[in-house]
């Protein structure tokens, strides 16, 4: 038996310098270290040394440190395999050198197409007073059927989730839908939201990929990024799918152990 010791760190999202949480919040909170991201490199974009070490110097300015870096995002022509992922694959393992290059070896990725993580709503007012971010199958139904009109999508819900969905959209204001409509193509903060009409040639694009395909795809990029991780003694750790379900008609493949 391993009588090896693990202990957890309390770290801490943070969007950059643009985040209305500061550090000295984080630190009052407890955490002793940042996960963090270069949100302003556009996606596919070599990160620059020079920009790694000046969030860095930021971050420990603070008395912190810059433990998990979530995440360095897979360009869509890698997840799809177009024509021009290997210049995408390059630039991500140049990516990985320059961020090993200055200390950071835990770096967080996934691998679900087009969007990033989705919720239906960002200022869910808890019980104590506090907002959360909040995913409900009858606003993204919503979304689905009656903002995005996708071909078919009335099949991937049941008929409760239809009648809810039904019924809640005949009272909803435009403004109403319209927020609905931003909070589920918006993904991670500082990023440009997805546009309607790019999200409906993308779902045609992974009609024809499909799960498996997908699964091939990830399968390419991690044997195209296993020596330069290998090298610099860099850990990878996929963020699973979220929610863990086929949405939209996207295929999924980190949702479950399968």
């Amino acid at each position: 038996m391993s009588t090896t010791n693990h202990k957890l760190e309390q770290t801490w999202r943070w969007y950059g310098p643009v985040d209305p949480v500061s550090l000295q919040d984080v630190k009052q909170a407890g955490a002793t270290g940042i996960v963090s991201a270069l949100h302003h490199i556009a996606h596919g974009d070599v990160w620059p040394i020079e920009d790694i070490k000046e969030r860095k110097a930021i971050i420990e300015a603070a008395g912190l440190t810059w433990s998990v870096v979530e995440s360095v995002p897979v360009h869509e022509a890698i997840k799809t395999r177009r024509a021009d992922a290997n210049k995408y694959l390059a630039n991500y393992n140049q990516s990985l050198k320059n961020l090993a290059a200055c200390g950071l070896k835990t770096i967080c990725y996934n691998f679900m197409p087009v969007l990033d993580w989705t919720r239906t709503q960002l200022d869910l007012t808890m019980t104590d007073g506090s907002k959360a971010l909040y995913f409900n199958w009858t606003d993204l139904a919503i979304f689905d059927l009656y903002i995005f009109n996708r071909e078919g999508a009335a099949a991937d819900y049941d008929e409760n989730i239809l009648a809810k969905a039904k019924a809640k959209h005949a009272k909803m204001t435009s403004a109403e839908l319209d927020e609905l409509r931003i909070n589920v193509l918006m993904g991670i903060p500082n990023e440009k939201e997805i546009e309607i009409e790019a999200l409906r040639a993308s779902i045609d694009e992974y009609k024809v990929i499909g799960r498996e395909g997908l699964k091939q795809n990830l399968a390419w990029f991690l044997e195209g990024i296993a020596q330069t991780c290998t090298e610099a003694g860099i850990k990878m750790t996929i963020h699973p799918d979220d929610p863990p379900y086929s949405i939209l008609g996207l295929p999924r493949i980190a949702s479950t152990k399968e």
